[in-house]
Parts: structure tokens; sequence; C-alpha cells
């Protein structure tokens, strides 16, 4: 079903519809499972080998496809329209410390910086795990050790995009869990 416009008509006063769509399935999906499939890789890394490197090969198959969709899927979806410098990020940040951050129809400053940041560590270490599936290196230790603390990086960085969450659904009275799950989410004031 189509999405309803953002000014609507009743009985001759402009209303807005109570949701838009932001997250086109794509971004829902793949985001979702990365959610799954890390959370597995982690538990699987030292026991479940073989479906340790199943999951490592879905990850890198998702961010490829999710690289090519950051610069051809939709307005949301493209690195373009939410990735911004350093400033910008720093700005947003400081202005949410001080409970006054902009709410964003699409990724915020600091969402978007994350995302980066999530991206880039989870391509280091699916190409480190790769990389040691292969034997490119042979059995190089620092190649293991690497992968290891690259996963790490992964959840701490999960972590605190977690807490992000739930800091910009308590500052803009809004459940971004719930958006990542409907793609939808209020219109801008």
């Amino acid at each position: 079903m189509p999405d309803a416009p953002v000014h609507m008509t009743e009985a001759g006063r402009a209303m807005r519809p109570a949701e838009v769509s932001v997250w086109d399935p794509f971004v829902r999906v793949f985001h979702w499972s990365i959610v799954i499939l890390v959370a597995a890789a982690w538990i699987t890394g030292d026991n479940l080998e073989s479906l340790h490197v199943a999951g490592g090969y879905a990850i890198a198959a998702l961010l490829a496809l999710r690289l090519v969709w950051g610069f051809v899927g939709p307005r949301h979806a493209r690195f373009a329209s939410f990735v911004r410098g350093p400033r910008t990020v720093a700005a947003y940040l400081a202005d949410t410390v001080r409970l006054r951050a902009r709410r964003h129809l699409g990724h915020n400053p600091a969402g978007a910086a994350m995302i980066v940041a999530l991206i880039l560590a989870l391509v280091a270490a699916t190409g480190s795990g790769i990389a040691m599936e292969a034997g490119w290196f042979g059995k190089a230790h620092w190649l293991e050790e690497a992968h290891e603390g690259l996963a790490t990086l992964v959840l701490v960085l999960a972590g605190i995009h977690v807490a992000g969450v739930v800091a910009a659904s308590l500052l803009h009275r809004e459940n971004l869990i719930r958006a990542m799950l409907t793609g939808k989410k209020r219109p801008e004031a």
C-alpha cells in the first residue's frame, strides 16, 4: 500500500499523517540480519567453526550489498543523505548532552557516524576472518589476534549504538527500535 501523502485534508483543514516511511525493507532486513549474524558469529567463534565461517561470509555479503545500497538506495539509505563531518557530529553530541539535539527523520549525525564506524569495523573483522580462512598469511597469530580484537570492537560499538538509540528515543519521545522494525516514524514538525 503506498504511503499517505505528507499533507492530507480533512473537512478543509490540513492534517499530517501519523507516520511516514523512512527505513526501506532492505535497510531493515540488513540491520536485523547483521544483529543476528554477529551474535551467532560471536557465540560460535571457538566452538562451531563451520557456522562461524558461514556467518562471517554472510556478514561480508550483506556488507557488500549495503555499500551498494548506500549509493543507489532510497533517500534515507544513501550515505550522501546522512554522513556528516566531525564538527557536525560533535555539535550534535554536545546538543544531546544539553538535551536539545534536533530530531532527524533519518539518521542523526551521531547515528550516521556510528553506522560508518560499525561498517568499517565489520569490514575489517570479516576481512581478517576471510584472510585467516584463505590462509593468505599462513598461520599468522597476529591475524587471529587482530580478528578477535576487531570482533570485540564491533561489540563495543554495538553497545554504544544501542545506548545512543535509547538516548535518542527518550530525548525525542520516539521508539527508534520500533521504527527499525516497521520502517516508519512520525513526520518532521
